[in-house]
């Protein structure tokens, strides 16, 4: 480690750090309804749009209403995109004559992008057109991150309103989310990558002479468009195979930090827009310091474990005191990477500027592990609101055992039906995950996809199912993931992970939208101290640890002391 590399990461966590409240005081505005600097261009936009669809924006609806409106256009968007990866082949704007996407890679990219996954079982620039690219990929990019910051929404209305039925209207909060948030800041993204070099074209590719004299097809296509909502959106599907490590995605230091501060903003900014909404910006700022304090510290372990290097490689004569470069580029360096790789599995973006299968094991496990925790450190936009919530409702039913009173939270008193709805989606991860991982260990068509034996292979398969749950979409790369096996139970994961969780979290939300408001009196917990902080930070590492420890012990634990003592599977 060096004070060059701890200087990079406090540059990039600072500058989030500063636009935090900035953007979070903003997109507080835009989801209250009330003017924005960019209402007078986009307000007309906006009506159109209800016009044409049809929608009364005043017409609010209840927690059961939104959740299905939320599942009938995903359940649409999943229809659209598997039609148009089924069909490519006779869609426009495909310059290198690709196939159609097989009935099964089909689904699981469908339910990916859907999902905001963006599980890439295939490489972009060899399997997808660039319409597929565009009106599929991207188009979904924009309509998942915008649904899940919906969904946070509608869980924040519930702490800001008193005795209510109802949560907003999901077709008014996507809108919003995807033209007032996504769509202006992603135009601004996308710019600064073009004029830092990354390609934006409809040309498929270009015929280069190598300095030895041979041709090589270097492929093209709307990249900076794709790449810019990939990481402000948090979804990481990349238009390349080797996603940010690709120098067409990520040409240098500069974009490195662009597309690092990009995955990051909107979900920090999140908790601001709840604090500020439910009238309490002191809460949003606890939640800011519980997912900071824990993604600071898997940033540090991650950063040091690969700086140590790998025993194994210096056993063979590389030298040690450049750490461990395997799989890394030597334009971000090991502390670049330690971040992104951190702050990809922190939130679900799943995008990444150098390979985790050849993290040492402590380094491949806190990505694993953050993606365990239930994405919230501070998780994919919306997604990880909504799951610090989960975890609050948990933290302050703990505190209320304490203590021997009703658990409350924001002025709601906290009843037994709101714990168990918030323990049904925390189990929903582990029942996917663990489930999932230990049937494809014993099937010998899912052990053939492993590039690794022993612990370092059972890694492999625990990272996918991990990814797949938690929406996140990175990967270990030495598992081949384009069989029908994964390729379907995938997919099944993806849906666990998104709609399994969420409906649970939608009805708490309901229910504590009906209850009153009661002022606080001196029995009551404070939520928005340093003692709430530190609670809620050792619940999440509790239940994450409970829930996930045995299979990591089996896993990168053991690799890490089989490493040391000079073994290699």
């Amino acid at each position: 480690m060096t004070l060059a590399g701890w200087l990079q990461i406090g540059l990039i966590l600072g500058l989030v750090a500063l636009t935090t409240r900035p953007l979070g005081l903003y997109m507080a505005r835009v989801f209250s309804g009330e003017r924005t600097f960019l209402s007078p261009v986009l307000g007309p936009v906006e009506r159109a749009f209800y016009r044409l669809a049809g929608v009364a924006p005043e017409r609010e609806q209840t927690w059961l209403a939104y959740t299905r409106a939320m599942l009938v256009f995903s359940v649409a968007g999943f229809v659209s995109l598997y039609v148009i990866l089924r069909l490519q082949a006779y869609l426009p704007f495909n310059p290198r004559h690709f196939d159609n996407v097989p009935p099964d890679l089909a689904f699981n990219t469908a339910i990916s992008f859907l999902t905001n996954t963006n599980w890439q079982a295939y490489g972009g620039e060899t399997t997808m057109s660039n319409f597929s690219q565009m009106a599929g990929l991207a188009t979904h990019n924009f309509l998942s991150a915008a649904t899940g910051v919906a969904l946070a929404i509608a869980v924040t209305r519930a702490f800001a309103r008193h005795s209510a039925t109802t949560l907003g209207n999901f077709w008014v909060d996507m809108t919003r989310a995807a033209l007032y948030v996504f769509l202006p800041v992603s135009l601004l993204i996308a710019i600064a990558l073009i004029a830092a070099g990354v390609p934006q074209t409809l040309a498929g590719s270009v015929d280069a002479t190598t300095l030895e004299g041979a041709k090589q097809t270097i492929a093209l296509g709307p990249i900076a468009s794709q790449e810019a909502i990939k990481q402000f959106g948090t979804n990481g599907g990349g238009f390349f195979n080797a996603n940010a490590a690709h120098p067409f995605e990520n040409p240098n230091a500069w974009t490195n930090l662009l597309q690092i501060w990009a995955l990051l903003a909107v979900s920090f900014g999140l908790v601001i827009t709840f604090g500020k909404m439910v009238g309490s910006e002191k809460q949003g700022w606890a939640f800011f310091k519980i997912i900071a304090v824990i993604l600071a510290s898997a940033v540090a372990i991650v950063y040091a474990a690969e700086s140590m290097g790998n025993p194994l490689l210096t056993h063979l004569g590389l030298d040690p005191t450049g750490g461990n470069m395997e799989g890394k580029e030597t334009r971000f360096g090991i502390a670049l990477s330690s971040l992104f790789a951190a702050a990809t599995t922190g939130t679900s973006c799943g995008g990444v500027n150098a390979m985790q299968d050849s993290f040492t094991p402590i380094g491949g496990m806190i990505p694993m592990f953050l993606i365990q925790l239930g994405e919230i450190v501070p998780g994919g936009v919306g997604s990880g609101l909504y799951g610090l919530v989960v975890f609050a409702i948990i933290s302050v039913f703990v505190a209320g055992l304490m203590v021997g009173r009703t658990p409350e939270f924001l002025g709601k008193k906290i009843e037994s039906r709101e714990v168990k709805l918030a323990m049904l989606a925390v189990l929903i991860l582990p029942l996917s995950i663990l489930g999932f991982a230990a049937v494809a260990a014993l099937l010998p068509s899912a052990l053939s996809s492993l590039a690794n034996n022993g612990p370092h292979g059972l890694s492999e398969i625990l990272y996918a199912y991990t990814s797949a749950t938690g929406n996140n979409g990175s990967a270990f790369a030495g598992l081949n993931a384009n069989t029908p096996w994964y390729n379907v139970t995938l997919g099944i994961a993806m849906v666990l992970g998104r709609f399994a969780y969420v409906a649970p979290v939608m009805a708490m939300a309901g229910s504590i939208a009906a209850k009153k408001k009661v002022a606080a009196s001196l029995g009551t917990f404070p939520t928005d101290g340093n003692l709430f902080v530190g609670l809620m930070v050792g619940v999440i590492l509790i239940v994450g640890g409970l829930q996930f420890f045995p299979a990591l012990a089996l896993g990168p634990i053991v690799e890490h002391f089989l490493m040391f003592a000079g073994k290699i599977f």
